[in-house]
């Protein structure tokens, strides 16, 4: 019934697959075999290689966050010159793993803390690269930055359904349009929203 994969064939497909369809329906929603199928391979070999769903679970999370790392490094390194065109082609393609991010946070995971730890960290990495290349600003505080930028692309997850009611943006649905959100956001990054005046200027004496 079922092809014989190569070991790392099998283990890709398990991955992606599960990666798809956890998004999709959720960890508890989502069974072993109905993954093993999707996959195209033995619920047997699932367990085989990632033991328990909370094995599988926590490769997923690596998996996500290492593919995540590949991106942003290799887009960073390229210094100046990103367009939004490029950013759709790339989002549109990250799909199954927004999806993915979203249920994890939703769901919560007693691996998130450590889900959350490696994508800050790794972002950490990725923005020095950026700031070499002249893509990022230099910062004081790289990683009070990278937490807050962080925690607020992971709440905009969160919160999908009402970005695409109040902007019409679609984050985690295949086609979706992403330029409703894009468009503001690159605004924000890029030129800011208070003038350094805001943040300088003492408050006044209300008496």
């Amino acid at each position: 019934m079922f092809s014989q994969p190569s070991p790392a064939s099998a283990r890709e497909r398990i991955l992606t697959a599960a990666v798809d369809l956890f998004g999709r329906h959720g960890v508890r929603s989502t069974s072993l075999k109905v993954i093993a199928a999707a996959a195209g391979v033995s619920p047997a070999l699932v367990i085989h290689h990632y033991g328990t769903k909370d094995g599988l679970r926590e490769a997923c999370d690596e998996h996500v966050v290492r593919t995540i790392r590949e991106a942003k490094t290799g887009a960073m390194a390229d210094g100046p010159g990103m367009d939004l065109v490029t950013l759709v082609a790339g989002m549109d393609d990250a799909r199954p793993m927004l999806r993915y991010l979203a249920r994890v946070l939703v769901e919560g995971s007693p691996h998130l803390d450590a889900l959350l730890d490696d994508l800050v960290d790794d972002a950490l990495e990725y923005t020095a690269e950026a700031e070499r290349s002249g893509v990022v600003r230099p910062t004081a505080d790289p990683r009070g930055r990278m937490v807050v930028l962080t925690l607020w692309s992971l709440g905009t997850l969160v919160l999908h359904e009402q970005l695409h009611r109040l902007l019409g943006a679609d984050l985690l649905d295949d086609g979706g349009d992403l330029l409703p959100y894009l468009r503001p956001a690159a605004e924000i990054l890029t030129s800011g929203v208070l003038t350094p005046e805001a943040l300088t200027t003492p408050p006044k004496d209300p008496s």
